[in-house]
């Protein structure tokens, strides 16, 4: 499938996803996400795909926010009428069951924040920037900002960067839990697919497990949660994965998944 505002490419089983509209920065508009809906809807049904990066092309920018320009024309009803942003965040969010990761490789404000915060974990450059400058438009956070934000780094942390607009340079947002590591600019892809690699070798459907585990503890209460851990691994060890995984240990042998 041709893309106008993306491009997709597949690397043995990792789905490289990247945001190209280099001259706007990579902002967000209607065309981007609606391709980027696609796009993971394409990586979540393709059985050989198996984990995917998302990044942004150029040096500069993963992605400068929401293209303002798009959205300055907008009348409010319409937002509220066609429930602004749900559809790209609903669907990119809640139906990629398999893992992605997010490469910030530069600027990734607001809606560009937002989006990279939408991934399982994000891997920065040392070059990157975080930001919800939303309040300098004289409106706030609309794909997720205000809450995936402060459930990464705290509400004080939060409030701060809502309500002045700063930056977080790449240092403050790897001690504060907002990405996984920090990389050198020029080796982020390579580190990112990399990891993707190392994912993509895992059981599939231990894999998605995982991750369905992790975003648990965010979503219930500790007793909810540990009951759904429970369940899940409950679940894996009548697959096959699990009876060849730990054949394999047994054996001192790499596994042959079958991601059932």
């Amino acid at each position: 499938m041709s893309y106008e505002t993306i491009t997709v490419e597949q690397r043995d089983a990792v789905t490289l996803i990247t945001l190209n509209r280099p001259k706007a920065l990579n902002a967000l508009n209607s065309k981007v996400l609606e391709e980027l809906t696609e796009a993971f809807a394409a990586y979540q049904a393709d059985s050989s795909q198996l984990c995917a990066v998302l990044t942004g092309s150029g040096d500069k920018a993963f992605a400068a926010g929401a293209d303002i320009k798009e959205m300055s024309e907008k009348a409010a009803a319409d937002f509220y009428l066609e429930d602004f942003f749900s559809p790209w965040t609903s669907e990119i969010v809640k139906k990629t069951r398999k893992p992605w990761i997010a490469a910030v490789n530069g600027f990734a404000l607001g809606g560009g924040c937002e989006l990279a915060m939408m991934a399982d974990f994000i891997i920065a450059s040392e070059n990157a920037k975080f930001g919800q400058p939303e309040i300098k438009l004289g409106v706030a956070p609309g794909m997720g900002g205000s809450q995936r934000l402060t459930k990464a780094i705290g509400k004080s942390k939060a409030m701060e960067m809502c309500l002045t607009g700063r930056m977080m340079g790449a240092e403050e947002a790897e001690r504060s839990n907002l990405v996984a590591r920090v990389v050198p600019h020029d080796e982020l892809l390579d580190d990112a697919m990399k990891t993707a690699a190392q994912i993509a070798a895992m059981p599939p459907m231990a894999a998605i497990a995982n991750k369905e585990m992790v975003n648990a503890a965010f979503e219930t209460s500790l007793d909810q949660g540990l009951v759904i851990e429970r369940r899940i691994f409950q679940i894996l060890t009548a697959s096959e994965d699990k009876k060849e995984g730990m054949a394999a240990f047994v054996e001192k042998r790499e596994g042959k998944w079958k991601g059932r």
